[in-house]
């Protein structure tokens, strides 16, 4: 199950997630917690789901197909965040990967600032792992993330939120490799990939989330499901669309489609 935000550019959010499931061979389900008018441009409006009808959507969905992981992404406001958290305890939603999305690809801010304190201390206890970038990182942990070992001390500080493991990725930082950093507090994983220059990366952190999701679905262990979700984005941005004059989206049916 994804709980995010709609795209109407079909690369991020909703959109990109449930086409991860499916690339992946997991049947997905969705809450819409917002809506987004956007393109490869930005975000031109956002229009949040009713907190009741987030809720409504998790409980009709559960009720009836049930569900094995749970990833969230945009969840703009603290009343969201607070409310999606309380149904993650009340349905006993155990494996929750969880994106703190925070800015859009183009630049458009997507979490309320006020909302951050209730995602750290609301969500994050509840995640089985969290997937920051570096920036998300910092907003998170206060911890400046430029290097490998400054990922690692933000890496430490979100486990000690109570988060069970963390993803720093690497793709804001420099360097001819793209290195994310794994961390489930006992020890450290570096996952490397070929940087991929191209403008052509909206949806990446959607993307990755989901693909975790999906291999935690299919009773992947852990460290299993983030290696396959970093060689699963990393092709997907090698075979990625140019669509749109800004920002195109990855290709999440490379394997269909052929890069």
């Amino acid at each position: 199950m994804t709980i995010a935000g709609s795209d109407s550019g079909g690369g991020a959010g909703i959109q990109a997630d449930l086409k991860t499931f499916a690339a992946l061979g997991v049947y997905g389900t969705s809450v819409v917690t917002a809506i987004t008018a956007q393109n490869t441009l930005g975000v031109t409006g956002i229009h949040e789901v009713p907190v009741e009808m987030v809720r409504a959507q998790m409980e009709a969905v559960i009720s009836d197909i049930g569900v094995d992981a749970v990833k969230t992404g945009m969840l703009s406001s603290t009343e969201l965040i607070t409310a999606v958290a309380e149904e993650v305890r009340r349905l006993g939603l155990s494996t929750l990967v969880v994106d703190p999305v925070m800015v859009a690809k183009g630049g458009d801010r997507l979490l309320r600032e006020e909302a951050v304190d209730a995602l750290r201390t609301k969500l994050l206890p509840l995640a089985t792992v969290v997937t920051p970038n570096g920036p998300e990182a910092e907003v998170l942990t206060g911890v400046r993330v430029r290097t490998l070992e400054e990922a690692r001390v933000a890496a430490e500080r979100i486990v000690e939120m109570g988060a069970g493991s963390v993803v720093v990725k690497g793709g804001h930082l420099t360097g001819s490799e793209a290195i994310d950093i794994f961390y489930d507090g006992t020890g450290f994983r570096e996952l490397r990939a070929p940087r991929i220059h191209t403008k052509n990366t909206h949806g990446t952190g959607c993307t990755f989330a989901s693909a975790i999701a999906a291999g935690l679905a299919k009773g992947q262990a852990l460290e299993e499901a983030v290696g396959q979700a970093k060689e699963y984005v990393t092709e997907a941005i090698r075979a990625n669309l140019d669509v749109g004059p800004g920002h195109g989206p990855l290709n999440h049916v490379y394997r269909v489609w052929g890069a």
